[in-house]
């Protein structure tokens, strides 16, 4: 028998690792959140999540730097091997959206393996997004003649799941 040949477009890489640390109004808050993050995300730097809408009710006005994010793009794999030793490798099915794209949280950055106490930071917790493509997505983002993902090409829930079973993680 011929082993069935594996057609390279449909294999799925991680685009980008994205953390994510809301502090609401706190600048204490925040300036512990851009201190973890540039721990984590080194050698990239953290930006400030700015609000650019005016909400009364919760105190928001635009202009004002709610949280902070770091964008993960080289060695988006180890950095995610660390994340989820941090949640046991284990994921819920509702973590994954109809894109295939992946979200946790993690409730204490102690838990990160190579990461040690730091009592400046105290204990904090953040969020990861994951980002997941195929070869051929670049269609979306490129400037010229931009246009959709074919419908054959998008990565589902499932196939994010499937990759990252295959990655060692447990979906329940």
């Amino acid at each position: 028998m011929k082993k069935a040949i594996e057609n390279p477009m449909k294999k799925i890489h991680i685009a980008k690792v994205t953390l994510n640390v809301g502090s609401g109004k706190s600048e204490d808050l925040l300036k512990r959140g851009l201190k973890l993050l540039e721990i984590l995300g080194k050698p990239y730097k953290p930006v400030k999540t700015i609000t650019g809408k005016r909400i009364p009710g919760w105190g928001l006005r635009p202009g004002l730097a709610i949280g902070c994010k770091v964008t993960v793009r080289k060695n988006a794999e180890q950095l995610l091997k660390r994340l989820l030793v941090a949640k046991e490798n284990k994921l819920s099915a509702s973590n994954f959206d109809m894109q295939g794209n992946v979200s946790f949280g993690i409730p204490e950055y102690i838990d990160i393996g190579g990461i040690e106490y730091d009592p400046e930071l105290k204990i904090m917790g953040l969020e990861v997004a994951v980002t997941l493509e195929r070869p051929g997505y670049r269609v979306k983002r490129r400037r010229n003649k931009q246009t959709r993902v074919g419908r054959a090409q998008r990565i589902t829930k499932e196939d994010a799941m499937a990759f990252l079973k295959h990655q060692g993680v447990e979906v329940n």
